[in-house]
């Protein structure tokens, strides 16, 4: 991979895996909302390897703004190789629970803001008749729980637009690649309390530039959620509902 769009550039994941496609050599377009660590980023990876970074500012809920970013990209870079949707917030259940236009904000940001550019992007690569379109999902779209369901039916729902986009662009030579991300150690997840099932940024992102690179399907990552994720799809929802999960 030489040429490849991040949105959610600044996120500790995203930052993480542009850092390991910087070791590669990859030219990197970056788009995210908070500038000053946006330049940070773009400093340190033009220190690490990269063979060029450009930058954009802009907030996922700029509809309007997709299309032209993209274009920017693809001009600034002379083409796409691949594209990264990493941006997202982990919202409090209890909070969307009490209001709905909290949890429809989340919703916005989660769901409809990367269903939006993938739209975009989905439609540059066919044209293209080649590239990989990445997205950053997770394990909580596999089954819904009380803890985070808000959460689970944005990430739920990304994951069927990406397996019904996937099976639309195949014939094109396009490669739609689902990320499920388990639990992750990063600043958005301070608050909670660590375990085993945990994993730092740094193994997650390297393993996220192996999915990039071999343009797999569907993966999990870490790699054991998929076997934590298959008992939990499996239980009966009769017993599931009497759960705390």
């Amino acid at each position: 991979m030489k040429k490849i769009l991040i949105f959610g550039a600044t996120s500790a994941i995203a930052k993480e895996t542009a850092l390991c496609l910087a070791e590669k050599g990859a030219a990197l377009f970056l788009i995210a909302r908070d500038e000053e660590k946006l330049s940070a980023l773009a400093r340190e990876l033009r220190t690490r390897g990269a063979s060029r970074v450009e930058t954009v500012v802009m907030d996922a809920l700029e509809w309007n703004r997709h299309s032209e970013v993209i274009r920017q990209a693809q001009e600034q870079l002379q083409g796409l190789d691949a594209a990264l949707i990493a941006h997202g917030t982990l919202p409090d259940q209890e909070t969307c629970e009490a209001s709905f236009d909290v949890a429809r904000r989340e919703l916005e940001i989660n769901f409809l803001s990367v269903a939006s550019l993938l739209t975009v992007l989905a439609n540059s690569f066919e044209r293209a008749r080649g590239g990989t379109i990445a997205v950053l999902s997770s394990v909580a779209g596999d089954r819904g729980r009380q803890s985070n369901y808000i959460y689970g039916a944005a990430k739920g729902a990304i994951t069927l637009v990406l397996q019904g986009m996937r099976n639309r662009l195949y014939a094109s030579g396009v490669k739609v690649v689902t990320i499920k991300l388990g639990r992750v150690d990063t600043p958005m997840t301070a608050s909670f309390e660590k375990g085993l099932t945990w994993a730092q940024p740094r193994t997650v992102a390297t393993q996220i530039c192996r999915a990039i690179e071999q343009g797999k399907d569907v993966v999990y990552v870490p790699g054991y959620w998929r076997a934590i994720m298959f008992v939990l799809r499996n239980i009966p929802e009769a017993l599931f509902k009497r759960l705390r999960l």
